[in-house]
């Protein structure tokens, strides 16, 4: 089960309930839940009711979740992330968010009180970026003690990493920008971090090379060579997976599927376990695979509406179709009243 957000913590602590808890227990019978993106650190924060791992409250809301799928025989890893220039100063006490370069992405932020569009950030200090790099280990250390089975880097787009990785945000010309190595030093820098508490084959890293980096833009930014050098790196760093998520293009033919380039792209350069991701059916996750472009596969979409969706696979049943309405806002609807069609028994 893929990484999604679904902006239902709304408590002012922005920690996880026993909703929450039930949502992931629901969906428990996936071979490995990625959790929704959570913010390592209150500047970290960039969305909306999305929850954190950086107070007492939030470990011992995302202990409940934990609890709730080791129940159920499920294994869960912590997506950790940063949101950097997507934040807003509404989030941050009237701070401006912070980012690798004074550039403003020129997206749009979702604030409780409703869409705003990005301002420019404050450009971070090296010392600032030692510091981002700490927090993100102590929020690794903090997945342990809610007791999650690993960590999942966010270093897709939107993210502080991705855009450290940007030619259009980063224009630092010191040790984090300029060159491709510095621009991929903070991501290295991070998961060294990560792979000091956790051991390297209980992380992994998300990314999505072809997005888009600046929403004044249409045509992706040419990283292709920073993105070849980040996943050709990782070879020596034998984590548990790399989570690579292609662009969704639903009209594209099933056969066509497995020659989409991220993964013709990447898969030559890297030497362990891919996973793939992406607007993914049945038919194209078994074409991937059988293609050998990727290792495993996730489903997002699919499992918002089927939490007993390996089953549903497994024994050919149709589907449910999610309301997109519903995706990122709302209470208990869209989110844990999806019924499986034959229901977990009930925690104790």
């Amino acid at each position: 089960m893929a990484s999604m957000t679904r902006g239902r913590v709304k408590n002012a602590a922005i920690a996880p309930t026993p909703v929450q808890a039930l949502y992931y227990e629901q969906r428990a019978t996936a071979g490995l839940i990625l959790t929704e993106g959570t913010w390592i650190s209150r500047q970290a924060i960039g969305y909306a009711y999305v929850p954190g791992i950086f107070t007492q409250e939030q470990i011992e809301g995302w202990q409940l979740v934990t609890n709730a799928v080791h129940g159920q025989g499920g294994h869960i890893f912590l997506q950790l992330g940063h949101a950097g220039s997507l934040s807003h100063p509404e989030f941050l006490d009237g701070d401006v968010p912070v980012a690798p370069s004074a550039v403003n992405p020129n997206f749009t932020a979702f604030l409780p009180s409703g869409p705003q569009p990005t301002v420019v950030p404050r450009e971070l200090t090296p010392a600032e970026i030692r510091a981002i790099v700490r927090d993100y280990r102590t929020a690794a250390q903090n997945a342990k003690t809610a007791g999650f089975d690993g960590v999942e880097l966010h270093a897709q787009h939107p993210s502080l990493i991705a855009q450290f990785l940007s030619d259009t945000l980063n224009q630092r010309t010191d040790a984090y920008g300029g060159s491709t190595a510095n621009k991929a030093r903070f991501l290295f820098e991070i998961l060294d971090a990560l792979i000091e508490v956790w051991g390297s084959q209980r992380v992994s890293l998300r990314l999505n090379p072809f997005l888009n980096y600046s929403g004044s833009t249409t045509a992706p930014e040419p990283t292709l060579p920073t993105y070849r050098y980040v996943v050709e790196k990782l070879n020596a760093y034998h984590l548990a997976f790399l989570h690579l998520m292609d662009r969704r293009e639903p009209d594209l033919a099933e056969e066509a599927y497995a020659q989409r380039r991220v993964f013709e792209t990447f898969r030559p350069l890297y030497n362990g376990l891919l996973m793939a991701n992406g607007g993914l059916s049945q038919d194209k996750a078994n074409a991937l695979l059988r293609s050998g472009l990727a290792d495993l596969v996730s489903f997002g979409v699919p499992y918002i509406a089927n939490p007993d969706l390996v089953e549903r696979i497994a024994h050919h049943r149709p589907l449910a179709q999610a309301d997109p309405a519903t995706f990122f806002v709302g209470d208990d609807e869209g989110y844990i009243d999806y019924p499986a069609l034959n229901p977990l028994p009930a925690s104790t």
